[in-house]
Protein backbone atom coordinates (compact mmCIF):
# COMPACT_ATOMS: atom_id res chain seq x y z
CA UNK A 1 0.00 0.00 0.00
CA UNK A 2 1.17 3.35 -1.45
CA UNK A 3 2.67 5.66 1.57
CA UNK A 4 0.08 8.47 1.66
CA UNK A 5 -2.89 5.51 1.58
CA UNK A 6 -1.25 3.83 4.89
CA UNK A 7 -1.25 7.42 6.27
CA UNK A 8 -4.74 8.01 5.36
CA UNK A 9 -6.36 4.94 6.62
CA UNK A 10 -4.62 5.36 9.70
CA UNK A 11 -5.82 9.30 10.47
CA UNK A 12 -9.44 7.73 9.31
CA UNK A 13 -8.91 4.63 12.13
CA UNK A 14 -7.82 7.35 14.61
CA UNK A 15 -11.00 9.10 14.12
CA UNK A 16 -13.16 6.34 14.28
CA UNK A 17 -11.58 5.33 17.25
CA UNK A 18 -11.69 8.47 18.64
CA UNK A 19 -15.72 8.33 18.20
CA UNK A 20 -16.33 5.11 19.74
CA UNK A 21 -14.03 6.02 22.49
CA UNK A 22 -14.44 10.00 23.67
CA UNK A 23 -18.28 9.57 23.12
CA UNK A 24 -19.16 7.10 25.49
CA UNK A 25 -16.32 8.50 27.63
CA UNK A 26 -18.90 11.91 27.52
CA UNK A 27 -21.77 9.94 28.25
CA UNK A 28 -20.10 8.53 31.52
CA UNK A 29 -20.82 12.11 32.89
CA UNK A 30 -16.87 12.48 33.30
CA UNK A 31 -16.47 16.74 33.48
CA UNK A 32 -14.18 18.84 31.82
CA UNK A 33 -14.07 22.49 31.66
CA UNK A 34 -15.08 22.71 28.10
CA UNK A 35 -18.06 20.05 28.72
CA UNK A 36 -19.13 20.45 32.18
CA UNK A 37 -22.76 20.60 32.35
CA UNK A 38 -24.68 23.47 34.39
CA UNK A 39 -27.47 23.48 37.27
CA UNK A 40 -30.51 24.26 36.02
CA UNK A 41 -30.99 27.87 37.49
CA UNK A 42 -34.35 27.25 38.96
CA UNK A 43 -34.44 23.96 41.50
CA UNK A 44 -36.74 23.05 44.21
CA UNK A 45 -36.67 24.81 47.88
CA UNK A 46 -37.95 21.88 49.56
CA UNK A 47 -35.98 22.46 53.41
CA UNK A 48 -35.11 25.59 52.81
CA UNK A 49 -34.82 28.68 50.08
CA UNK A 50 -30.83 28.14 50.24
CA UNK A 51 -31.09 24.44 49.16
CA UNK A 52 -32.30 25.55 45.91
CA UNK A 53 -29.75 28.13 44.87
CA UNK A 54 -26.71 26.77 42.57
CA UNK A 55 -23.15 26.36 43.87
CA UNK A 56 -21.90 25.34 47.74
CA UNK A 57 -24.29 26.75 50.69
CA UNK A 58 -22.56 26.94 54.01
CA UNK A 59 -22.80 29.02 56.76
CA UNK A 60 -19.63 28.99 58.68
CA UNK A 61 -19.06 30.24 62.51
CA UNK A 62 -16.96 30.46 64.80
CA UNK A 63 -14.14 27.98 65.04
CA UNK A 64 -15.74 25.85 62.54
CA UNK A 65 -13.38 24.50 59.42
CA UNK A 66 -13.41 24.90 56.03
CA UNK A 67 -15.08 22.58 53.38
CA UNK A 68 -12.62 20.06 52.01
CA UNK A 69 -10.67 20.65 49.09
CA UNK A 70 -10.90 19.26 45.42
CA UNK A 71 -14.66 18.52 45.65
CA UNK A 72 -16.06 17.80 42.32
CA UNK A 73 -19.47 15.86 43.04
CA UNK A 74 -22.03 17.48 40.76
CA UNK A 75 -24.28 17.88 43.55
CA UNK A 76 -23.32 16.89 47.31
CA UNK A 77 -25.31 17.38 50.53
CA UNK A 78 -23.99 16.51 54.06
CA UNK A 79 -27.27 16.67 56.69
CA UNK A 80 -27.74 15.60 60.81
CA UNK A 81 -29.55 12.39 60.28
CA UNK A 82 -31.49 13.16 63.67
CA UNK A 83 -32.40 16.23 63.97
CA UNK A 84 -32.61 16.78 59.74
CA UNK A 85 -30.26 20.00 59.59
CA UNK A 86 -28.45 20.36 56.10
CA UNK A 87 -24.47 21.26 57.50
CA UNK A 88 -24.08 22.26 53.69
CA UNK A 89 -24.90 21.29 50.41
CA UNK A 90 -23.45 21.87 46.86
CA UNK A 91 -26.68 21.80 44.31
CA UNK A 92 -28.71 19.34 46.37
CA UNK A 93 -31.62 19.70 44.24
CA UNK A 94 -30.26 19.44 40.93
CA UNK A 95 -32.01 16.37 39.26
CA UNK A 96 -29.72 13.91 37.79
CA UNK A 97 -29.42 9.82 37.02
CA UNK A 98 -29.26 8.71 40.62
CA UNK A 99 -27.76 4.90 39.14
CA UNK A 100 -28.19 2.16 42.13
CA UNK A 101 -28.60 4.57 44.99
CA UNK A 102 -32.57 4.76 43.98
CA UNK A 103 -32.45 1.25 45.29
CA UNK A 104 -32.62 2.89 48.66
CA UNK A 105 -36.10 3.85 47.43
CA UNK A 106 -36.79 0.54 46.11
CA UNK A 107 -35.97 -0.90 49.48
CA UNK A 108 -38.06 1.36 51.70
CA UNK A 109 -41.19 0.91 49.28
CA UNK A 110 -41.02 -2.72 48.80
CA UNK A 111 -39.42 -4.24 51.96
CA UNK A 112 -42.59 -3.94 54.07
CA UNK A 113 -44.41 -5.98 52.17
CA UNK A 114 -42.70 -8.78 51.39
CA UNK A 115 -42.75 -10.44 55.30
CA UNK A 116 -41.60 -12.47 56.82
CA UNK A 117 -38.06 -12.14 55.31
CA UNK A 118 -38.12 -16.24 56.15
CA UNK A 119 -40.67 -16.14 52.84
CA UNK A 120 -39.12 -18.28 50.07
CA UNK A 121 -39.86 -18.09 46.32
CA UNK A 122 -39.12 -20.38 43.46
CA UNK A 123 -37.74 -17.55 40.20
CA UNK A 124 -39.62 -18.13 37.11
CA UNK A 125 -37.99 -17.17 33.69
CA UNK A 126 -40.35 -14.28 33.64
CA UNK A 127 -38.79 -12.69 36.51
CA UNK A 128 -35.96 -11.80 35.21
CA UNK A 129 -36.95 -10.53 31.61
CA UNK A 130 -36.10 -6.71 31.01
CA UNK A 131 -33.11 -6.49 33.33
CA UNK A 132 -30.76 -4.12 31.48
CA UNK A 133 -28.09 -4.83 29.47
CA UNK A 134 -24.36 -4.69 31.81
CA UNK A 135 -26.63 -4.55 34.56
CA UNK A 136 -24.82 -5.92 37.83
CA UNK A 137 -26.17 -9.31 39.04
CA UNK A 138 -26.13 -11.51 42.24
CA UNK A 139 -26.52 -14.62 40.18
CA UNK A 140 -30.05 -15.19 40.39
CA UNK A 141 -31.14 -18.34 38.39
CA UNK A 142 -34.60 -19.60 37.49
CA UNK A 143 -36.02 -22.57 39.02
CA UNK A 144 -34.07 -22.25 41.93
CA UNK A 145 -35.55 -20.95 45.61
CA UNK A 146 -34.75 -17.89 47.48
CA UNK A 147 -35.89 -16.41 51.10
CA UNK A 148 -36.67 -12.50 51.02
CA UNK A 149 -33.49 -12.50 53.08
CA UNK A 150 -30.93 -13.61 50.42
CA UNK A 151 -32.59 -11.25 47.71
CA UNK A 152 -32.18 -8.73 50.10
CA UNK A 153 -28.47 -9.49 50.58
CA UNK A 154 -28.43 -9.55 46.74
CA UNK A 155 -29.87 -6.24 46.31
CA UNK A 156 -27.69 -4.24 49.16
CA UNK A 157 -24.37 -6.48 48.63
CA UNK A 158 -24.29 -6.69 45.45
CA UNK A 159 -26.51 -4.28 44.11
CA UNK A 160 -28.00 -7.17 41.76
CA UNK A 161 -30.89 -5.89 39.45
CA UNK A 162 -32.14 -9.79 39.15
CA UNK A 163 -32.57 -9.19 42.55
CA UNK A 164 -34.49 -6.65 42.57
CA UNK A 165 -36.74 -7.86 39.63
CA UNK A 166 -37.59 -10.75 41.23
CA UNK A 167 -38.50 -9.31 44.39
CA UNK A 168 -40.59 -6.97 42.24
CA UNK A 169 -42.81 -9.86 40.79
CA UNK A 170 -42.92 -10.90 44.28
CA UNK A 171 -44.10 -7.41 45.35
CA UNK A 172 -46.69 -7.87 42.31
CA UNK A 173 -44.72 -6.11 39.40
CA UNK A 174 -42.71 -3.51 37.81
CA UNK A 175 -45.16 -0.88 36.99
CA UNK A 176 -46.82 -1.80 40.23
CA UNK A 177 -43.14 -1.30 42.04
CA UNK A 178 -42.29 1.60 40.45
CA UNK A 179 -46.34 3.21 40.79
CA UNK A 180 -45.81 2.87 44.83
CA UNK A 181 -42.16 3.70 44.82
CA UNK A 182 -43.14 7.18 42.83
CA UNK A 183 -45.91 7.47 45.84
CA UNK A 184 -43.33 7.03 48.48
CA UNK A 185 -41.27 9.28 47.07
CA UNK A 186 -43.63 12.17 46.98
CA UNK A 187 -45.14 11.04 50.78
CA UNK A 188 -41.44 11.53 51.66
CA UNK A 189 -41.75 15.07 49.77
CA UNK A 190 -38.82 13.66 48.00
CA UNK A 191 -40.23 15.57 44.69
CA UNK A 192 -37.24 15.88 42.33
CA UNK A 193 -37.80 12.36 42.12
CA UNK A 194 -39.23 10.45 38.82
CA UNK A 195 -38.76 6.58 38.93
CA UNK A 196 -38.86 4.39 35.79
CA UNK A 197 -37.18 1.71 36.47
CA UNK A 198 -36.99 -0.37 39.93
CA UNK A 199 -33.38 -0.87 40.15
CA UNK A 200 -31.81 2.31 39.02
CA UNK A 201 -30.70 1.38 35.56
CA UNK A 202 -30.62 4.26 33.22
CA UNK A 203 -33.80 5.24 31.63
CA UNK A 204 -34.81 8.01 30.15
CA UNK A 205 -36.41 10.79 32.28
CA UNK A 206 -35.17 8.65 35.55
CA UNK A 207 -34.08 11.51 37.81
CA UNK A 208 -33.31 11.79 41.73
CA UNK A 209 -31.02 14.35 43.72
CA UNK A 210 -28.74 14.42 46.40
CA UNK A 211 -31.61 15.59 48.49
CA UNK A 212 -33.60 13.33 47.64
CA UNK A 213 -31.52 10.48 48.10
CA UNK A 214 -30.35 11.25 51.54
CA UNK A 215 -34.53 11.50 52.17
CA UNK A 216 -34.35 7.93 51.16
CA UNK A 217 -31.71 6.91 53.06
CA UNK A 218 -32.77 8.64 56.42
CA UNK A 219 -36.39 6.65 56.05
CA UNK A 220 -34.99 3.39 55.33
CA UNK A 221 -32.79 3.54 58.12
CA UNK A 222 -35.72 3.92 60.31
CA UNK A 223 -36.48 0.04 59.36
CA UNK A 224 -34.30 -3.06 61.45
CA UNK A 225 -33.88 -4.63 57.95
CA UNK A 226 -32.50 -1.73 56.04
CA UNK A 227 -30.10 -1.56 58.30
CA UNK A 228 -28.97 -4.99 58.54
CA UNK A 229 -28.65 -5.28 55.10
CA UNK A 230 -27.14 -2.33 53.86
CA UNK A 231 -24.44 -2.85 57.04
CA UNK A 232 -22.93 -6.13 55.86
CA UNK A 233 -20.03 -6.27 54.65
CA UNK A 234 -20.41 -10.18 53.18
CA UNK A 235 -22.56 -13.34 52.96
CA UNK A 236 -23.30 -16.57 52.08
CA UNK A 237 -25.17 -16.24 48.42
CA UNK A 238 -27.06 -19.39 47.19
CA UNK A 239 -25.79 -20.83 44.16
CA UNK A 240 -26.89 -24.47 42.34
CA UNK A 241 -28.16 -27.71 43.38
CA UNK A 242 -25.48 -30.21 43.06
CA UNK A 243 -26.27 -34.21 43.87
CA UNK A 244 -29.14 -33.01 45.91
CA UNK A 245 -27.38 -30.06 48.26
CA UNK A 246 -27.65 -26.30 47.69
CA UNK A 247 -24.28 -24.91 47.50
CA UNK A 248 -23.26 -21.54 47.81
CA UNK A 249 -21.10 -18.55 47.46
CA UNK A 250 -19.58 -15.65 49.01
CA UNK A 251 -20.89 -11.92 47.76
CA UNK A 252 -19.36 -9.19 49.12
CA UNK A 253 -20.88 -5.10 49.79
CA UNK A 254 -19.96 -3.25 46.58
CA UNK A 255 -20.04 0.12 49.20
CA UNK A 256 -15.52 0.50 49.99
CA UNK A 257 -16.05 2.95 52.56
CA UNK A 258 -17.74 0.08 54.07
CA UNK A 259 -15.80 -3.07 53.17
CA UNK A 260 -11.94 -1.30 52.17
CA UNK A 261 -11.84 -2.95 49.19
CA UNK A 262 -9.99 -2.10 45.97
CA UNK A 263 -7.47 0.21 47.84
CA UNK A 264 -9.94 2.63 49.71
CA UNK A 265 -9.72 2.86 53.60
CA UNK A 266 -12.97 1.93 54.98
CA UNK A 267 -14.41 4.45 56.76
CA UNK A 268 -14.65 4.17 60.90
CA UNK A 269 -18.58 4.24 62.10
CA UNK A 270 -19.96 3.40 58.76
CA UNK A 271 -23.46 1.80 58.38
CA UNK A 272 -23.80 1.93 54.67
CA UNK A 273 -25.95 2.72 52.85
CA UNK A 274 -25.76 2.22 48.86
CA UNK A 275 -23.43 2.93 45.77
CA UNK A 276 -23.88 3.07 42.44
CA UNK A 277 -22.77 3.45 38.78
CA UNK A 278 -24.38 3.69 35.55
CA UNK A 279 -22.97 4.90 32.05
CA UNK A 280 -25.18 8.14 32.29
CA UNK A 281 -25.24 9.07 36.32
CA UNK A 282 -21.37 8.26 36.77
CA UNK A 283 -20.75 7.21 40.77
CA UNK A 284 -23.09 7.90 43.53
CA UNK A 285 -23.02 7.46 46.78
CA UNK A 286 -25.35 7.69 49.99
CA UNK A 287 -23.64 6.99 53.27
CA UNK A 288 -24.18 6.82 57.12
CA UNK A 289 -21.63 7.50 59.60
CA UNK A 290 -21.63 7.83 63.83
CA UNK A 291 -18.95 9.38 65.96
CA UNK A 292 -19.34 10.26 69.41
CA UNK A 293 -22.67 10.03 69.28
CA UNK A 294 -23.67 12.07 66.23
CA UNK A 295 -24.75 10.61 63.34
CA UNK A 296 -24.54 12.23 59.78
CA UNK A 297 -25.70 11.34 56.32
CA UNK A 298 -23.99 12.34 53.12
CA UNK A 299 -24.75 11.76 49.61
CA UNK A 300 -22.59 12.61 46.74
CA UNK A 301 -23.63 12.79 42.96
CA UNK A 302 -21.51 12.26 40.03
CA UNK A 303 -18.38 13.67 41.08
CA UNK A 304 -15.74 14.98 37.85
CA UNK A 305 -12.09 13.67 39.61
CA UNK A 306 -10.23 11.26 37.42
CA UNK A 307 -9.03 9.98 40.74
CA UNK A 308 -9.68 6.60 41.77
CA UNK A 309 -12.72 6.07 43.63
CA UNK A 310 -13.33 9.91 44.17
CA UNK A 311 -17.10 9.39 44.90
CA UNK A 312 -15.70 7.76 48.40
CA UNK A 313 -12.83 10.08 48.93
CA UNK A 314 -15.39 12.89 48.75
CA UNK A 315 -18.31 11.54 50.79
CA UNK A 316 -15.34 10.34 53.52
CA UNK A 317 -14.17 13.88 53.10
CA UNK A 318 -17.42 15.37 53.70
CA UNK A 319 -18.14 13.17 56.48
CA UNK A 320 -15.27 14.52 58.36
CA UNK A 321 -16.37 18.39 57.58
CA UNK A 322 -19.58 16.92 59.09
CA UNK A 323 -18.14 16.00 62.50
CA UNK A 324 -15.47 18.38 62.96
CA UNK A 325 -18.25 21.64 62.05
CA UNK A 326 -21.05 20.03 64.01
CA UNK A 327 -22.18 22.53 66.48
CA UNK A 328 -20.37 25.10 64.87
CA UNK A 329 -22.02 26.01 61.89
CA UNK A 330 -25.47 27.48 60.58
CA UNK A 331 -27.64 24.88 59.01
CA UNK A 332 -28.76 26.11 55.64
CA UNK A 333 -31.72 24.26 55.23
CA UNK A 334 -33.13 20.79 56.54
CA UNK A 335 -34.31 17.70 55.68
CA UNK A 336 -38.10 17.78 55.99
CA UNK A 337 -40.60 15.01 57.30
CA UNK A 338 -42.66 12.65 55.69
CA UNK A 339 -45.81 14.89 54.49
CA UNK A 340 -48.15 12.87 56.57
CA UNK A 341 -45.95 13.54 59.99
CA UNK A 342 -46.48 15.96 62.64
CA UNK A 343 -43.33 17.09 63.46
CA UNK A 344 -44.81 18.05 67.12
CA UNK A 345 -41.66 21.34 67.90
CA UNK A 346 -39.65 20.73 65.81
CA UNK A 347 -38.77 23.19 62.78
CA UNK A 348 -40.08 20.61 59.68
CA UNK A 349 -41.99 22.69 56.95
CA UNK A 350 -45.76 20.70 56.55
CA UNK A 351 -46.43 19.34 53.15
CA UNK A 352 -48.48 22.96 52.34
CA UNK A 353 -45.30 24.55 52.72
CA UNK A 354 -42.88 22.09 50.55
CA UNK A 355 -45.53 22.30 47.85
CA UNK A 356 -45.48 25.67 47.66
CA UNK A 357 -41.76 25.82 47.98
CA UNK A 358 -41.63 23.49 45.12
CA UNK A 359 -43.41 25.45 42.15
CA UNK A 360 -40.28 25.62 40.20
CA UNK A 361 -39.79 29.22 41.80
CA UNK A 362 -36.09 29.67 42.84
CA UNK A 363 -33.94 32.32 44.72
CA UNK A 364 -31.33 34.08 42.62
CA UNK A 365 -28.02 32.45 42.32
CA UNK A 366 -26.15 32.72 45.00
CA UNK A 367 -22.83 30.74 46.29
CA UNK A 368 -22.16 30.86 49.46
CA UNK A 369 -18.28 31.46 51.01
CA UNK A 370 -16.98 28.19 51.18
CA UNK A 371 -13.15 28.01 51.57
CA UNK A 372 -11.08 24.82 51.80
CA UNK A 373 -9.32 22.69 54.51
CA UNK A 374 -8.73 19.04 55.11
CA UNK A 375 -10.95 17.11 56.97
CA UNK A 376 -9.83 14.96 60.70
CA UNK A 377 -10.64 12.79 63.24
CA UNK A 378 -11.28 9.59 63.78
CA UNK A 379 -14.80 7.35 64.74
CA UNK A 380 -15.46 4.15 66.00
CA UNK A 381 -18.24 2.00 65.87
CA UNK A 382 -20.98 1.68 63.46
CA UNK A 383 -24.43 3.03 63.89
CA UNK A 384 -27.20 1.65 63.41
CA UNK A 385 -30.13 3.42 64.66
CA UNK A 386 -31.13 7.09 63.87
CA UNK A 387 -33.08 8.88 66.34
CA UNK A 388 -36.30 9.40 65.99
CA UNK A 389 -36.65 5.59 66.45
CA UNK A 390 -38.85 3.51 64.29
CA UNK A 391 -41.40 4.50 62.37
CA UNK A 392 -44.88 3.45 62.53
CA UNK A 393 -46.31 2.40 59.33
CA UNK A 394 -49.53 2.09 57.82
CA UNK A 395 -50.08 -1.39 55.34
CA UNK A 396 -48.63 0.09 51.71
CA UNK A 397 -45.69 1.89 53.43
CA UNK A 398 -47.53 5.03 54.71
CA UNK A 399 -46.27 6.84 57.85
CA UNK A 400 -49.07 7.29 60.55
CA UNK A 401 -50.55 10.38 60.49
CA UNK A 402 -50.43 12.81 63.82
CA UNK A 403 -47.29 10.59 65.00
CA UNK A 404 -44.71 13.00 65.86
CA UNK A 405 -41.66 12.36 63.91
CA UNK A 406 -39.08 11.71 64.35
CA UNK A 407 -39.65 10.05 67.22
CA UNK A 408 -37.77 11.44 70.30
CA UNK A 409 -36.37 8.62 72.23
CA UNK A 410 -33.21 7.19 69.76
CA UNK A 411 -32.49 3.43 69.99
CA UNK A 412 -29.31 2.54 68.51
CA UNK A 413 -27.52 -0.80 67.90
CA UNK A 414 -23.52 -0.55 67.48
CA UNK A 415 -21.79 -3.88 66.60
CA UNK A 416 -18.56 -2.96 66.76
CA UNK A 417 -15.89 -4.15 64.28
Amino acid sequence: MPALKKIALTVTSAALLSTFVVSPASAVGKDTPANRPKPPAGMSRVGGELLGRTGTQVKLGAGAPVLPKDLTGRSWIVADAENGEVLAAHNPHWRLPPASTLKMLFADTVMPGLQPKTRTYTVQEKDLAGIGEGSSLVGVKENLSYTVHDLWLGVFLRSGNDAVHVLSSMYGGIPKTVADMQAHAEELQALDTKVVSPDGYDAPDQVSSAYDLTLFARSGLQKADFREYCSTAEADFPGAEKKGKRESFKIQNTNRLLTGADGVDPYKGLAGVKNGYTTHAGNTFTGVAERNGKVLLVTVMNPSSDKPHAVYKEAADLLDWGFAASGKVTPVGELVPPKSASTGTGTGKGPAAAHEEDKGRNGPSHNTEAVAADGGGGGVGIALGIAGGVLALLTGGVFLVNRRWPLPDLVRRLPRR
